[in-house]
């Protein structure tokens, strides 16, 4: 443990003292006779009565809610406010009571979150004189955190990421609304990126499968083997046409009219009806065959 000069208080050897080295007590400045107007007072703006609804995670009738301009070092940093231009020590009866009720419904609405071990509550009001309460969340398993020194360390701690701070604002706004009022702050918004094509191999997949990228030469090697394929195909079917007209002619063939050995009557050879009476398929021309895609 650091040693600590005599003149310094104890806190400072406490383990949520968020600093250490060599510390001195600044000069305390004498006391003024006329404290300055605070936001609200006097002929100061109230920059809370200013802002509209949107500005705010969750509103109701009597209270809204709002939160930091930015993510901060705690998971979630909060304001309860008063609609009305109150401060703690004008609040009607009614208002006080509801102040306790709200006080625990965002307490626990905080609470729910995740990585959210405790809710601190706190109220200064030395800024503004329209009433607001702090709400600070302690991150499960700092006790560093602990105790009178979370609002230093949400200075000091690296800021969350936006896109988490945002789902729990919207997390919290939504738990509020199950009571009444209405939520504002809506959840981040998916980005979603769609592949540049469906249906296709990119090289890099077939490089890392252990398989050759095709080229333009195994393209035409492709096709080349795929119109050998079509010709033999063409050349086998005209060859059988011509065996089946010979055979015609010979009068081997039975047809409508026709005696075998060559009798009266219409001769095989001159119609192209086979045996069983159906008309013969033409065979398809190997330049007309549909292409072939190429095997990936």
């Amino acid at each position: 443990m650091h040693d600590t000069p005599p003149s310094m208080p104890n806190f400072t050897q406490w383990p949520s003292f968020p600093f250490e080295g060599d510390l001195r007590v600044k000069q305390l400045d004498d006391p003024v006779p006329t404290e300055p107007p605070r936001r609200g007072e006097g002929h100061r703006e109230c920059t809370a009565c200013a802002a509209p609804d949107e500005a705010y995670i969750w509103v109701g009738e009597r209270w809204r809610v709002r939160a930091m301009d930015r993510p901060s070092g705690l998971p979630m940093v909060l304001i309860l406010e008063s609609r009305s231009h109150l401060d703690l020590g004008d609040l009607p009866n009614l208002l006080a009571a509801e102040l306790g009720v709200m006080t625990v419904r965002l307490e626990r609405a905080i609470r729910s979150l995740d990585g959210v071990s405790r809710v601190h509550v706190n109220r200064w009001g030395d800024g503004s004189a329209h009433l607001h309460f702090w709400f600070l969340a302690r991150p499960h398993g700092q006790l560093q955190l602990r105790g009178t020194f979370l609002p230093l360390w949400d200075s000091i701690l690296p800021s969350i990421p936006e896109s988490t701070w945002r789902e729990n604002l919207a997390l919290v706004a939504a738990w509020l609304a199950e009571f009444g009022g209405r939520q504002v702050a809506e959840p981040p918004r998916i980005q979603w990126q769609a592949p540049a094509s469906f249906g296709t191999r990119s090289t890099a997949t077939v490089t890392e499968a252990g398989e050759p990228p095709l080229t333009e030469e195994s393209e035409t090697g492709v096709n080349g083997e795929a119109g050998a394929e079509d010709s033999s195909s063409t050349a086998a079917s005209e060859k059988a046409a011509a065996a089946d007209a010979g055979m015609a002619d010979s009068g081997d063939v039975i047809g409508p009219g026709t005696v075998l050995g060559g009798g009266t009557g219409s001769k095989a050879g001159d119609t192209d009806a086979p045996a069983d009476g159906a008309p013969k398929a033409a065979a398809w021309p190997a330049d007309n065959r549909e292409p072939q895609e190429g095997v990936g």
